[in-house]
Formats: C-alpha cells, structure tokens, sequence
C-alpha cells in the first residue's frame, strides 16, 4: 500500500482537525446550551453561600441558563476549589472564592492544585471589612484604650475566632505584631459559637465579620471599637475607622470573587463576568448585598484583572505572617 505524499497527509490531518476546531469555538460562541453549577466550597447559610445563591440566581436572567449552587465542603473550602481545578474548562463549572480559599488556603494546607495556576479569574464580587470587638464588660471604651490594658495584661486576654488560619486569626496575629501585645487566641467551628462566648463574657475580644458582629454591637451586647478598612461601614457610621481610632494601617477584609478552571475560553470569561457584572448593577441585588454588612465593589474592579491583582497583593501580604507564625490547618 502506498502512503500518501507528506503535503497530503499533512493535508488530511489539518482537515480533520479543522471540523474539531470549528465545533470549539461554535461551542463558546453559543455558551451557556445548559446548567452551570457554581461551587461553593462552604456550607448552606453563611455568608459566603448566601452571595453565591444571590448571584446565581440574578445571574441566570443574562445567562439564559439555571445556575445551579453545589455546596463542596471541607478542609478549608479546599475540597471544592479542588473539584473546579480538576473540572472541565467548559464553562460549566466555575467556583466562588474568597481570601480563605484562594489566599490563605496555600500557606496552611499542602494543596494539589495552585489558586495562582489553575484557574482564571471572572470577577470580584464584594468585599467586607471586619470589625474590633470586645465583651461589654472590657474596661476600655476605645481602641486606644483597648492596646493600653493589653499591653497592661500580657498573656491574659483571649480573642476567639472561627479556626485557625481564617482572616480573624491572622488579623489577630497582624494585631499583635502592629500593637505589641500579647493574648490567647481560642478557636472554634464557627463565628456563632465565638459570638456566643463572646457575649457570655467567657472570651475577651474578637476581630469579626460585621454580619455575626454588628447586630450584638447594635444591642448593646458587646462593644465595637473600629472598623478594619479606610472607609466607616455605611450601616454603622459610628464606629470608627482604624486610622480614626489609632491603629492606622490595620486593614483587614474578606472578599468574594468567581474563578473558573484554567484554559477557559475567554469569550466565556466575558459572558460569566457580564452577566455578574448586570446582576451586581441590579438595586434589588444590591440591597440584599447591602442588608448583609457587604460591600459592592466599584465597577472598575469587576473585571479578571483587578481579582487577579487584588488576589496576588493579598498573597503578598498574608503569606509571610501567615508561615512566620507556623500556622497549619487542621
């Protein structure tokens, strides 16, 4: 049998790879054909979770399609960023993180996946700082006030905060090291349960999302010292910030954003990220994200770059005081 001539073969190859091709790109231009399933790597009804089933359900108008929420819990939310890593870069399978999952996660857990590598990012959704609490009966009555009877009682205050690793420990971690102080750090399962202790009096001091905070500050449970961001939180004017109350430069927020598996088309990026992008821009959206002590971020960071740049500053920051402190998830 003769075989066929080197340019005919390379001919032959070029045709059949033609039709594949085509179909890929004719795949991306008429995408979403079905569900999406947006992972959540973090259990039904907390705050993370309750942003993803805003979004997935604002979303769908632009999308034509359902998107479905799949809670993936466990060691971390690492669990189901991991499920996205390994999925199909298709389109049909994106992942909402935040600074635990895609900031903290590496510098606690050995991961095989990298957040840096294996996905691309859609959109930063919102963002929300954290605020300085303490127990209603603390002598001090500001932040300032605060540092003094720490520095005055080395080794005696504790400060709880959902697990080790999350953005409480390490802020508490990034508090001690910006104010000199020395205190237990008690971890739980969970913000309710610290909460709890926390106006029980069995703890001292928290640094916690406003969401489980604000409404014991707002009963005159607990006190609220300042808030962790440059800007006053719109629902509690009140409280100071960090530069107002003395300790300027503590920033400390969690964040919110979509990623997809690597190697998605970028068409597709664009269609998911304008679809949250409309859905965002929707006041209906945007109060339910208000009511929850959450902050929208400008349009000008709704994009794959600015998640991109926000989550590379952020590793920047974190790592080092993160494995400076040998810290390690369970």
């Amino acid at each position: 049998m003769q075989l066929p001539h080197r340019r005919t073969f390379l001919q032959l190859a070029i045709g059949a790879a033609a039709p594949l091709t085509v179909s890929r790109i004719a795949r991306a231009q008429t995408y979403p054909m079905r569900a999406i399933t947006l992972v959540v790597p973090y259990p039904p009804g907390g705050p993370a979770d309750l942003i993803g089933r805003i979004m997935a359900e604002g979303m769908r108008a632009t999308l034509g399609q359902t998107v479905v929420v799949e809670n993936v819990t466990g060691a971390g939310g690492s669990v189901g960023v991991g499920r996205v890593a390994r999925a199909a870069a298709d389109g049909y399978t994106f992942v909402l993180g935040a600074w635990n999952t895609h900031v903290a996660n590496p510098a606690l857990y050995s991961l095989p996946y990298d957040v840096l590598n294996d996905f691309d990012p859609v959109t930063l959704i919102v963002t929300f700082p954290f605020l300085i609490v303490a127990k209603k009966a603390m002598p001090a009555n500001d932040l300032k006030g605060l540092i003094a009877w720490l520095k005055a009682n080395p080794d005696q205050a504790s400060q709880g905060s959902p697990g080790l690793g999350g953005p409480g420990h390490v802020a508490s971690i990034l508090f001690q090291n910006m104010t000199g102080t020395r205190y237990q750090f008690v971890p739980y399962r969970g913000a309710a349960p610290a909460m709890r202790d926390l106006v029980a009096g069995q703890i001292d001091m928290m640094i916690d999302n406003p969401v489980t905070s604000l409404p014991q500050v707002r009963a005159g449970r607990i006190k609220a010292y300042a808030v962790t961001a440059k800007v006053r939180l719109a629902e509690a004017p009140e409280i100071p910030t960090v530069d107002e109350a003395g300790l300027p430069g503590f920033y400390v927020s969690n964040w919110i954003g979509f990623w997809m598996p690597k190697g998605t088309p970028r068409n597709i990026i664009d269609k998911l990220n304008v679809a949250a992008v409309t859905t965002l821009a929707d006041p209906a959206v945007s109060r339910q994200i208000v009511d929850q002590s959450m902050v929208i971020v400008p349009r000008e960071q709704q994009t794959p770059e600015a998640l991109s740049a926000l989550q590379r500053a952020e590793i920047e920051k974190w790592w080092p005081i993160i494995r400076a402190a040998g810290i390690k998830g369970e």
